[in-house]
């Protein structure tokens, strides 16, 4: 299974609910990053992805988008596929 990277902030819904679904397509492990936690990791994530707001999901070298973007990825059943690429 690939490598899931998702930069969070702790009282943010959409985070939690796509590391929800993420847990329910069978990721154990996500390397969550803490914008709010960790100085500096909040524009990291805006210099990579252009985006401010969290969640930024990455699958491996993938960046997928926010919550919304998983949702759809999902449902479109592309999810899976590249989870396990």
């Amino acid at each position: 299974m690939q490598t899931v990277k998702i930069y969070t902030t702790g009282t943010c819904p959409y985070c939690i609910q796509a590391k929800q679904l993420l847990k329910q397509r069978g990721v154990t492990e996500l390397d969550e990053i803490r914008v709010d936690m960790v100085p500096g990791e909040r524009q990291k994530m805006m210099d990579i992805t252009g985006r401010r707001t969290v969640p930024q999901i990455f699958i491996g070298e993938t960046h997928v988008g926010g919550c919304d973007d998983l949702m759809a990825l999902d449902g479109r059943g592309g999810l899976m596929p590249l989870l396990n690429s």
